[in-house]
């Protein structure tokens, strides 16, 4: 056999592949026929259009093929072999058996068209198991090996079949070394195509911080979802996906609408769209990509999308181009995510907001339990000191007026800490009015200005004096300290009373409420409640200190 005639051969085998490596390739370029690779389960219709498409290219390789001695040199196996291991066992064996019956019937008798048919069946079997059971990865590898071992099958069959065995053998000959070489055109077929399939994944990859980017972008204005903050959303959103126009709406209103026919809309405008009725109705995403009939002319995609929390669809996301067949398949992917991550920040800004109107109701409810228990107290001090001392019962009056004005007057805002000893010291006079030389008070106070809620330190104040100070027999002395110590400031109250049992510490750190204990136990909640850590209480010998500390960060 002349060797210049096999390399003749080859080179006219990878010519007619090269053919169909050109058209799969221009093929890919098609977004419908691209986005059909780029799925991992195709339809019934996908499946019929794939496998209509390779037999055509395994009839082609059949009459395209170069006639030798009665036999085709053709690409038919690599059409085959490619089809199947590509798209499964559905396009392999249908490809094989129309591809084979083709190739026998245009040759009914000839000495090579019963192995052709036995092998391309063949072909198509084993190329949808090598689908099956074979890594993506390693599919290429295995189509030439198996592509090979298939023709080297033909070429075993040509030789048992032929009559008489010299013709088969001269045939084997000549083409047997074109066509197992040939079969390496299948792993090039299929390294193409799963470059199509990774440039999926790395448009997905794409796709998925595109969408990090929006929500990181979009995350400060979920803090407090209001008509200003959910327009700036949208305007991120259309300026990083390049739409026309965004919009987000609850289940009856339009909350906002930045972009083109924007003029059209207003804040809080009933929903007039049927596709979004329709889509908070069912909960389904809606697509229309040539859309003629919609209220903006001009707009001719649109993409609505539910928003959903807890399983229930809280509104839309709706994403407007004019131009149509815009929203391919990877954008509605997206959008999707995007709509996914939207309605988790809603949903948790919800959540906080609930929080912090919760964390405001327990505060004031805490304060309104401190306020008679204080009132209480400095009425029976006014009223018996009214009897021995009417100018000092005067006095204690404005004390009292002043206190209560404070009070009134800073309502659930934070107070300068000057502003909260100055109802300190109101406080203290009346008590010194009650107990006389029994209470002895000092200040140690830094020049600092830091805020702080209202009562606060008053109760423990007061804690101190009943619980402390009145528990001994003689006099008794409270320090009131507040002390910069740099990033924090740490406020103090000390007795020399008779201290604190261990048991209502402990009954503190486990938040139980005691009713003799509740002015200092609704303290701890709230400095709880406001600066994350509650009060710290030291036994002394002899009496007591509590304090906590407020970082010049959070106040």
């Amino acid at each position: 056999m002349d060797s210049s005639l096999e390399l003749q051969m080859l080179i006219q085998l990878f010519e007619r592949a090269a053919l169909l490596l050109i058209t799969l390739f221009f093929m890919t370029r098609v977004p419908k026929f691209k986005e059909t690779l780029q799925k991992e389960h195709h339809s019934p219709t996908e499946l019929t259009l794939i496998t209509l498409i390779f037999c055509a290219f395994a009839l082609f390789g059949t009459y395209s093929g170069i006639q030798v001695e009665g036999s085709i040199v053709n690409i038919r196996t690599i059409a085959i072999m490619s089809g199947g291991i590509l798209f499964g066992p559905w396009v392999g064996i249908v490809t094989g058996i129309v591809s084979g019956v083709h190739r026998y019937l245009i040759d009914i008798g000839g000495v090579t068209s019963i192995p052709c048919l036995i092998t391309s069946i063949l072909a198509g079997v084993v190329s949808g198991y090598i689908h099956l059971r074979v890594k993506k990865n390693s599919r290429w590898i295995y189509g030439i090996i198996a592509g090979m071992l298939c023709e080297m099958l033909t070429m075993i069959l040509i030789l048992l079949m032929a009559d008489p065995f010299d013709l088969g053998l001269d045939i084997v000959s000549i083409i047997a070394l074109p066509m197992i070489l040939g079969q390496v055109s299948i792993g090039l077929i299929v390294l193409m195509i799963a470059s199509v399939e990774g440039e999926k994944e790395r448009i997905a990859a794409q796709q998925a911080q595109l969408a990090l980017n929006i929500a990181n972008k979009t995350l400060p204005y979920f803090r407090s979802i209001n008509g200003n903050s959910l327009r700036t959303i949208c305007t991120i959103i259309k300026e990083d996906i390049q739409a026309d126009a965004v919009a987000i709406t609850d289940t009856k209103d339009v909350l906002a609408y930045v972009g083109f026919g924007e003029e059209k809309y207003k804040i809080g405008q009933e929903i007039i769209s049927d596709l979004t009725k329709d889509t908070i109705r069912s909960g389904k995403i809606t697509i229309r990509n040539n859309i003629a009939d919609h209220h903006t002319p001009q707009i001719h995609c649109l993409l609505v999308i539910p928003l959903e929390e807890r399983g229930v669809v809280t509104g839309t996301l709706k994403i407007y181009y004019r131009k149509a067949y815009t929203i391919t398949n990877t954008l509605q992917t997206m959008a999707i995510g995007l709509a996914q991550i939207i309605s988790t920040l809603m949903e948790v800004s919800r959540v906080e907001q609930m929080k912090e109107e919760a964390n405001k109701a327990e505060l004031k409810a805490l304060q309104t339990k401190i306020n008679p228990h204080f009132l209480f107290n400095a009425l029976n001090a006014i009223a018996s000191t009214t009897r021995r001392n009417p100018e000092k019962a005067r006095e204690l009056i404005i004390n009292l007026s002043g206190y209560m004005r404070y009070n009134l007057e800073v309502g659930e805002e934070l107070i300068d800490i000057q502003l909260a000893l100055q109802q300190v010291r109101d406080y203290i006079q009346i008590e010194k009015a009650r107990f006389g030389n029994r209470l002895q008070v000092n200040y140690e106070i830094d020049d600092t200005h830091i805020k702080l809620p209202s009562l606060l330190i008053q109760p423990l104040v007061e804690n101190a004096v009943v619980h402390g100070i009145l528990k001994r027999k003689g006099p008794g002395v409270i320090t009131i300290a507040v002390k910069d110590l740099g990033e924090k400031v740490r406020v103090s109250v000390r007795d020399t009373g008779e201290g604190i049992a261990q048991e209502v510490i402990d009954r503190l750190a486990k938040e139980e409420v005691s009713s003799k204990q509740i002015g200092l136990t609704n303290v701890h909640q709230r400095v709880k409640l406001t600066y994350g850590t509650g009060l710290i209480i030291r036994r002394l010998e002899p009496g007591t200190e509590v304090y906590f500390d407020i970082t010049k960060v959070i106040a």
